[in-house]
């Protein structure tokens, strides 16, 4: 149990079911219906396998059946660690060159595969999906959704925070995998969607028919009308090291530790400042992990700078204008080592800065899953698009788009909805902005009463607080929902807190002077370990750039019932720092580099192709020859001809020949494979048992 997460400030620890499974001969311990991947982790087992190429070793990176890089033999036959679950007696091995044939006797013998006819079908079931098919429910419209994951929701099953934009609208202030129950909610009450998880949809076919493996069966949906709300996959750098076990995307790290309850590591760097990694780093803290660092390679980071200020208040050092430029070890991460960018983001000298990590989160950005799209658009099928697989944005907006789109497929069926509400378009574009501008205010003036003060600074589409207010007393400019939020009148303030403890940002405080002018009572947000903020015991208070203000005891710790796991934490400081009071400090002892590194290996031993190990040595070479068309690049190097069809390499490859100063318009791009997932040739005979099922 020493990898299990046994307790956590937000998420309940359901009870599960034990079972005996046996990994290269030894008999070990696992949760039933998890997937294998997280069992293995649970038991300390970061390596998968090793590569017939160079015998590297593999571990996980996307852990959402993305890539293949965490391939095991699951009861003779090659699967996905991360997509397939664990059963009682599970044999299971690691990865060694190739895998032998099954015997004749599972040999499957061809069946006919009947063809269902439905007239919506909803690839995804994520917070767009979801959306879009509560819309086409409450029509009475026949729809049938697809997942490929065991539960509903799509990532924000894995989000612990509470959510940006408003209470009516998006949920704001409420947790991302409360959202996902919310959603699965008010699906139930519509008989005409049917729902299939554990089910991927593999290709678009040229006679507009969707091929989808339910349960290790194939089946054949012709629909009338196609909606993808497929998400996002991961992004990844270049750099020397970047496919050792423990390098891994922030996804990843979300997924093992939010989802499936596993302490994946003990000390983590992160690659990455957007909100993912921003988010993810809160998450690690959360699950009793160690952040060393965050490193942006922009001058500041890209997401939400609320986010950004609560790390800095729980002793996350935060590098901007860095870059990772090795990760370090044998058989597994060690160490990493990061250096700071001049104006030509390039490496500065003697910038190099090692710390002591066993794992890199990848956080450098997602591109959209849009293949079923493209294919469905080439075979001119009817199809839409909606969440991140149409333009990567905040879940708050996929809903939305969903929404949108799902009335609109259902007037492409001639079903009267009446007019789009016009309202929909314009908040979703609001919910998909960037970030705004940033004005600092000084705290009010009054020292007498009980009143909340607002840290947050920069416009973000939020605004829970002007919701919960029982009196009204806070606004926000514009009556904009992005405005800064401000109070109408500080004696309006009541001192119920609710603006407190909604707060995604935790970034609301409360003071309150009413017992004691010179030393008020300060109400602070607090989301990580109760056992750190005991009554009568000493915490660091920090201000909004996570300076420690001074070491004072905990008066009293409450929370409301509405929002539990947001505790309020009650000190009482000295006047001259109770407004600037914002968090409490977690990791006391800031992790500092323990070394220079000076002579990394070189960039182009970096590897873009996973699948296939190509470095980036190898394709640079190969466009200095002249090469301009990725399938001759394929042909020569590999690259892309791996199991993951090129999900990964493809942008890294691209981003090469950028480098190499060549004009995207030479470039002809590779021509996409008829099946976007990897599938046993069996299941295309119609019948497939799949792992754990010695017949057909």
């Amino acid at each position: 149990m020493k990898y299990r997460i046994t307790k956590h400030p937000i998420l309940e620890i359901p009870p599960k079911k034990e079972v005996a499974f046996n990994w290269n001969g030894k008999p070990m311990t696992g949760f039933e219906g998890e997937m294998i991947s997280s069992a293995l982790f649970a038991a300390g087992i970061h390596i998968f396998g090793n590569h017939p190429k160079d015998n590297s070793p593999q571990g996980i990176f996307c852990a959402n059946g993305q890539c293949a890089q965490c391939m095991v033999i699951a009861d003779e036959l090659a699967v996905k660690a991360c997509m397939t679950p664990l059963h009682d007696g599970m044999v299971l091995q690691s990865l060694a060159g190739l895998p032998k044939l099954p015997a004749d006797d599972r040999l499957p013998t061809p069946t006919e595969v009947p063809t269902l006819d439905v007239e919506v079908l909803i690839i995804g079931a994520g917070p767009a999906g979801l959306a879009a098919a509560i819309e086409l429910g409450k029509l009475g419209v026949n729809t049938l959704i697809v997942d490929d994951k065991d539960r509903l929701g799509g990532k924000l099953v894995l989000q612990t925070h509470k959510f940006f934009g408003s209470v009516k609208d998006t949920h704001a202030g409420t947790r991302g995998f409360e959202i996902a129950k919310i959603l699965q909610e008010d699906l139930s009450l519509y008989d005409s969607v049917e729902v299939w998880l554990n089910s991927t949809a593999v290709a678009v076919f040229s006679d507009q028919i969707v091929g989808v493996v339910k349960d290790h069966r194939y089946h054949k949906i012709k629909p009338k009308k196609l909606l993808v709300t497929t998400g996002a996959r991961e992004k990844m750098l270049s750099f020397p090291g970047n496919t050792l076990p423990g390098v891994y995307g922030a996804g990843a790290f979300q997924t093992l530790v939010n989802r499936d309850l596993v302490r994946s590591s003990e000390k983590v760097l992160i690659v990455g400042g957007g909100n993912v990694g921003l988010i993810a780093g809160y998450h690690a803290i959360q699950a009793g992990i160690a952040v060393v660092a965050l490193i942006e390679a922009l001058p500041n980071v890209g997401g939400y700078k609320v986010h950004a200020d609560k790390l800095k208040r729980l002793g996350v050092p935060i590098y901007t204008g860095h870059t990772v430029v090795c990760a370090n070890g044998k058989d597994k991460v060690e160490s990493v080592t990061i250096g700071r960018l001049d104006g030509d983001w390039r490496v500065i000298e003697d910038s190099h800065k090692t710390f002591e990590v066993d794992t890199v989160l990848m956080a450098v950005g997602l591109a959209e899953v849009n293949e079923f799209y493209l294919k469905a658009k080439q075979w001119e099928m009817d199809v839409f698009c909606a969440g991140d697989a149409r333009e990567i944005a905040e879940a708050s907006a996929a809903m939305f788009t969903g929404k949108i789109e799902g009335l609109k497929i259902a007037q492409s069926l001639g079903i009267e909805t009446g007019k789009i509400p016009k309202e929909w378009d314009e908040k979703a574009t609001i919910l998909k902005s960037k970030p705004g501008r940033e004005a600092r205010h000084k705290p009010p003036a009054k020292e007498d009463g009980v009143f909340p003060i607002c840290h947050c600074y920069q416009e973000v589409p939020c605004n829970p607080c002007t919701s919960v207010c029982p009196v009204g007393a806070i606004k926000t400019e514009g009556d904009k929902i992005t405005g800064l939020p401000y109070m109408v009148d500080l004696d309006l303030c009541t001192g119920c807190a609710s603006c407190v403890a909604v707060c995604p940002g935790l970034s609301v405080t409360m003071v309150d002077y009413r017992q004691d002018r010179q030393h008020p009572l300060v109400t602070l947000p607090y989301e990580v370990w109760r056992d750190q903020v005991r009554e009568g015991q000493k915490v660091p208070v920090t201000d909004i750039d996570g300076a420690v203000l001074g070491y004072f005891a905990v008066e009293t710790v409450k929370s409301r019932k509405k929002y539990p796991g947001t505790l309020l934490v009650q000190v009482r400081l000295d006047k001259a720092v109770a407004k600037v009071a914002v968090g409490i400090w977690v990791q006391e002892k800031q992790i500092e580099p323990f070394t220079i590194y000076e002579k990394e290996p070189p960039p182009d031993d970096a590897i873009v192709c996973r699948c296939e190990r190509v470095t980036a040595g190898e394709i640079r070479a190969a466009i200095c020859d002249g090469i301009r068309d990725l399938n001759q690049l394929k042909a020569l190097t590999r690259a892309g001809m791996g199991a993951c069809g090129s999900k990964t390499c493809r942008p890294m490859i691209w981003r090469i020949f950028k480098e190499e100063g060549i004009d995207f318009a030479e470039v002809t791009d590779r021509v996409d494979r008829p099946l976007f997932v990897e599938v046993p040739i069996g299941v295309f005979a119609g019948s497939y048992g799949g792992s754990g099922i010695k017949k057909f």
